[in-house]
């Protein structure tokens, strides 16, 4: 009502300031709306504990963990003696035996013995929330089995998405018979969606020459193949005279080109970038349909528009906000490029051979720069040859990769594929080429601390004011721009950081490197806060800087003094001796202590009440 009420009121204010004040106001009341509906309508149930026991599913996803072993996704589940009521929708279970793999199968129902816990929460304050991923996803738990994965069904294909599944795999897998190697991983891959063969170490070389978004399907992919699809339809038609002069071929290629990329869209998968590029491509179309300009900064926020009133949770993801970073800095570079006299000389005579190789490094240069701001802040690197590898790469991911493998897809019912998947193949092989290379110079990556919250949004505000304000004004967008990289580069990172559990402690140092208390154990939180501090050093490494090896640690934090207490039993003195020195007292592990002759257990873990609780019996009062 409140928003309605707010609408209602720009209707007389029309064409001043406060009424688009007042109409911003009402699109963020809406916006949050539109959350709480979307953030209710997708409530599954989660697992509440950990569980330890027979799982059993059916396989609705295939794809590796971050250990690179083979990881199901189940759905239909039967957890023993977990009711149904409080059986989540879905799990991801990682399997770490080698006995009864055959049997990932689409839609095959199987079972295991297994762990597995809720998804968990940040690692540190503002981290990537993996909670709040699973919620939209309707993960409601995570694990792993280290016992023999057994074959309760068959597949049984008895609906459209179990049909589709079925075919997305048997192409990946006709594909990695048609192409060797990793090459074919790579093909299979950006054909469907399926990277369960891809090897680490190629996606670490991607990572480190900025070439990772050649693997995703997303705009680029999208964007290649439909553009390959209209031009192929549109010029081909043209080359029949009647069809030329009484049929619309640009219209008629714009639906085709729709079509196509919808049956890319379910071939691969159906992932959210994938979404995200289809509905980008299709509002591009429709303007084409529409005899309205296709490619401008309206469409652009059209797209946005619709892909968030069905996903808002997207707003907040990385892939969103560099594929429309990326779109609107090119299409408004390119608008002001438009009408500039030096631009249409590259249109004229000679100059036009090489307005593309042009074109290509302008368009490189800038979607490099539009992302590189949120690369940096979400993933903690900056790769400084991406330039190089995307002007060698991109061309032939456009030129060869992309063209082949829809004329192959074509010829492949004919069993004339062959030539086709091997040209793709050797443009594959190309862009791994670069990416190890590029890779492996000198100084290839920079890693980024992780800035506060709020310096992202102010980018965004810069870049936006920079585009859409016209006149001088414009140029505040930089102020702005350039005031959040200063607080980013002039920020701190906490001087503690404890894992959930307690068992990780992580100590920034006077030379800024964060020493951890731990060689082994908790392995993603100590991987995520070295990247977040811009270190580049692992878990070995880090726990070597310590200058402390006691069982009991004593750390000055400026003012304050933090207590650690490791074994599982420690004497009365110890814990006496530790809560009189020390402000705050950690106890990751189950205590027992003697105390009057008998025995007092405390399960505490960070700042829990039970620690302070500890320190009052022994003190008479916490510290």
């Amino acid at each position: 009502m409140v928003t309605a009420a707010i609408f209602v009121a720009t209707l007389y204010e029309r064409g001043k300031i406060r009424a688009y004040l007042i109409a911003g106001i009402g699109i963020m009341f809406l916006g949050f709306l539109l959350a709480v509906l979307r953030s209710h309508t997708v409530t599954e149930p989660v697992l509440g504990w950990r569980y330890y026991g027979k799982i059993e599913g059916t396989i609705v996803a295939i794809d590796r963990s971050n250990s690179n072993r083979p990881r199901i996704t189940l759905s239909m589940l039967d957890l023993g003696k977990i009711s149904k009521q409080r059986t989540p929708k879905y799990i991801r279970v990682s399997l770490h035996f080698d006995v009864g793999l055959e049997y990932i199968q689409p839609n095959a129902r199987v079972k295991t013995m297994g762990s597995i816990a809720p998804p968990s929460g940040p690692v540190e304050p503002g981290g990537f929330d993996f909670q709040q991923y699973s919620w939209f996803k309707g993960l409601g738990a995570v694990g792993y089995s280290r016992k023999p994965l057994v074959l309760v069904q068959q597949p049984v294909y008895d609906s459209y998405v179990s049909k589709l599944f079925k075919l997305r795999v048997g192409i990946a897998y006709y594909i990695r018979q048609k192409i060797q190697g990793q090459t074919g991983a790579f093909a299979a891959a950006i054909l469907t969606g399926d990277r369960s063969a891809i090897d680490p170490a190629i996606l670490k070389d991607l990572r480190a020459s900025n070439l990772a978004h050649l693997l995703a399907i997303s705009g680029l992919h999208m964007g290649l193949l439909v553009g390959f699809v209209f031009g192929l339809v549109r010029y081909g038609l043209a080359l029949v005279p009647y069809i030329a002069l009484h049929w619309q071929t640009k219209k008629i290629g714009a639906v085709i080109a729709i079509i196509a990329g919808y049956m890319y869209l379910q071939l691969s998968g159906s992932a959210v970038a994938t979404e995200r590029a289809f509905i980008m491509v299709s509002v591009m179309l429709i303007g084409v349909l529409l005899d309205r300009p296709a490619i401008t900064l309206r469409a652009v926020a059209m797209a946005a528009t619709i892909l968030l009133l069905a996903r808002p949770e997207s707003l907040t993801q990385a892939g969103f906000q560099m594929s429309f970073a990326a779109t609107s800095a090119l299409v408004a570079s390119f608008e002001y490029l438009k009408y500039q006299p030096y631009w249409h000389t590259l249109q004229q005579g000679r100059a036009r051979l090489i307005q593309p190789f042009v074109t290509l490094l302008i368009s490189s240069l800038i979607a490099g720069g539009a992302t590189a701001p949120f690369a940096a802040y979400h993933f903690n690197q900056f790769a400084h040859f991406g330039l190089i590898a995307n002007l060698c790469s991109v061309p032939i991911m456009g030129l060869v990769v992309m063209p082949a493998a829809v004329l192959a897809g074509l010829l492949a019912p004919f069993g004339l594929d062959t030539p086709l998947f091997w040209i793709m193949g050797k443009g594959i092989e190309w862009i791994l080429f670069v990416a190890q290379t590029v890779a492996g110079f000198k100084g290839a990556t920079s890693a980024i601390a992780k800035g506060p919250d709020y310096v992202l949004p102010m980018i965004v505000m810069g870049a936006v004011t920079f585009i859409l304000v016209r006149g001088k004004l414009r140029f505040s967008g930089v102020l702005i721009c350039c005031a959040a990289f200063g607080i980013w580069a002039s920020s701190d990172r906490p001087d503690v950081l404890i894992s959930d559990t307690g068992r990780l402690l992580g100590i920034l140092q006077n030379d800024h490197l964060r020493a951890l208390n731990r060689k082994k154990g908790s392995g993603f939180a100590a991987r995520v806060w070295l990247e977040n501090d811009g270190d580049k050093a692992i878990q070995d490494v880090a726990a070597i800087r310590r200058e402390d090896y006691s069982d009991v640690m004593n750390i000055d934090i400026g003012a304050q003094k933090l207590g650690y207490i490791w074994p599982k039993k420690a004497h009365i003195d110890v814990l006496r001796a530790a809560c009189s020195q020390v402000n705050i007292l950690i106890i990751p592990n189950s205590l027992e202590a003697v105390q009057g002759g008998g025995v007092f257990r405390s399960h505490s873990r960070i700042f829990d009440i039970t620690v302070l609780y500890l320190c009052t019996l022994l003190m008479g009062k916490p510290r």
